[in-house]
């Protein structure tokens, strides 16, 4: 992507006849910039830069669209592997036990998250990783968009990321998500005690093969499963993890609680009753029978 970039903007210099030092000083740097990034060496174009070349050539957005795949290219491989594979992903499923997954940040939300690294080395590069991360959003506004399914732990929802205001800026996004068509949000409350993802986050991508794959990511390793055999292993605990977190219409009680600050854990439903309780929302909908045997429940309302 960094040897498409030069190639772009090598082009388009020479069709408006400038030199790379007449570029260079168009952009605010030397010469020898721009001749690295034409010939793809050295330190890879910041979106600064990639702005500052966008308008000096006139590429109408061109330069920036490409600078988030450019920037990729100094994640691990399987980092940057999971990004491409995700990309092309017809459903992502997510458990998220800390944060709000990428896909579903607000900007303030990511810049506060992201702010967080140790490693991170400015207020440029901090910048450059949320402008990536909101770029990557754009698949959710495409024809092609993928189904998607998260599931958030209750600590998600319980701390306070970039304090309250850009909280709940955060939780109002989940409540919007979680009214489109082909997003499910659902929280798994702390009363169901420990399972099999505690350590950090799980997506499973479904791929348009009909292939899958699972991805594991903790707060300082993270690590792509294409092994059908233990794909297939990660794909069980999700679906228990789904089992066992709050229905979606009650999930969208408790953000929209959480958000209105009024949230109280010793509120929180009983198993059967979040049963009964999902039932009885099914019916009002049309729905049928819950999975797992459950029967059909009448249409009383609770203490009725």
């Amino acid at each position: 992507m960094a040897a498409l970039f030069g190639a772009r903007v090598r082009r388009l210099r020479t069709a408006a006849g400038l030199t790379q030092a007449e570029l260079g000083a168009l952009t605010h740097v030397v010469g020898t910039r721009i001749t690295q990034i034409e010939r793809a060496s050295g330190a890879k174009p910041t979106l600064a830069l990639a702005r500052a070349l966008d308008v000096a050539l006139g590429a109408d957005e061109l330069l920036v669209e490409l600078w988030p795949y450019v920037y990729r290219e100094a994640f691990p491989d399987w980092s940057r592997k999971f990004m491409e594979y995700s990309e092309g992903a017809v459903a992502v499923r997510q458990y998220a036990a800390h944060v709000v997954p990428g896909l579903l940040q607000t900007e303030g939300y990511a810049r506060a998250v992201l702010s967080l690294d140790a490693l991170l080395d400015s207020e440029e590069q901090l910048e450059e990783r949320v402008a990536a991360r909101m770029g990557r959003q754009e698949r959710l506004r495409s024809p092609d968009r993928p189904e998607l399914c998260v599931i958030l732990d209750e600590a998600v929802l319980r701390r306070p990321v970039g304090g309250h205001a850009v909280m709940r800026q955060q939780l109002a996004r989940l409540l919007h998500a979680a009214a489109e068509r082909n997003t499910t949000v659902q929280v798994l409350p702390f009363d169901q005690g420990g399972h099999e993802a505690m350590g950090g986050s799980l997506t499973m991508l479904s791929l348009p093969g009909g292939s899958e794959m699972a991805y594991t990511e903790g707060a300082d390793y993270g690590q792509l499963i294409e092994e059908p055999s233990n794909v297939g292993r990660y794909k069980v605990i999700y679906d228990r993890l789904r089992a066992a977190a709050l229905p979606p219409l009650m999930s969208i009680d408790m953000i929209r609680s959480a958000m209105e600050g009024n949230y109280r854990g010793a509120y929180l439903p009983s198993r059967s009753e979040r049963r009964r309780l999902a039932q009885e929302q099914l019916q009002q909908s049309g729905g049928g029978r819950l999975r797992g045997g459950g029967r059909r429940v009448s249409g009383r309302r609770p203490g009725a």
